[in-house]
Order: C-alpha cells, then sequence, then structure tokens
C-alpha cells in the first residue's frame, strides 16, 4: 500500500482551511443576528444587519451542500 503524503496534506490543509472560513462565516451570521436585536432596540429597522446574516448563513449553506454533492458519487454521476 502506498500513501500519497503529499496529496493527504494538501486535503487536509483545505479541509481545515475550508472549516476555519464557514465557521466564521457563521460566527458573523451571529454577529449580524445580534446587531439587528440592538437596532431594533434603539428604533431603527434592524434590516442591513438582517440581510447581512441572511447572506453569511445562505453562504455556509451552500459550502455545506456542494460539499454534500462532492462526497455522495450517486449526486454527479452521468
Amino acid at each position: 500500500m502506498h500513501i500519497d503524503w503529499s496529496a493527504l496534506g494538501q486535503v487536509a490543509v483545505v479541509s481545515i482551511g475550508i472549516a476555519v472560513g464557514v465557521v466564521a462565516i457563521f460566527a458573523l451570521g451571529v454577529r449580524a443576528l445580534s446587531q439587528r436585536e440592538i437596532d431594533i432596540e434603539s428604533g431603527s429597522s434592524g434590516t442591513l444587519p438582517l440581510t447581512g446574516a441572511l447572506l453569511c448563513f445562505a453562504a455556509c449553506a451552500i459550502v455545506v451542500l456542494y460539499s454534500i454533492y462532492l462526497i455522495v458519487p450517486q449526486l454527479h454521476q452521468h
């Protein structure tokens, strides 16, 4: 059995990078929702933070769905 350590290292680095990125984007979405609550309490509409939060959560969902698409071979066979 031969292990291509270079390829394994690349996969590990990319996986960790994507995981950290998704967590950071999700955290920004949670922070935007928190800011929306603060804006609503102060009398503002809170539309901009809500839009930012929805964009962050949508980006996370897209990354997760694309990852599932790549992992499950039945989804991309012709």
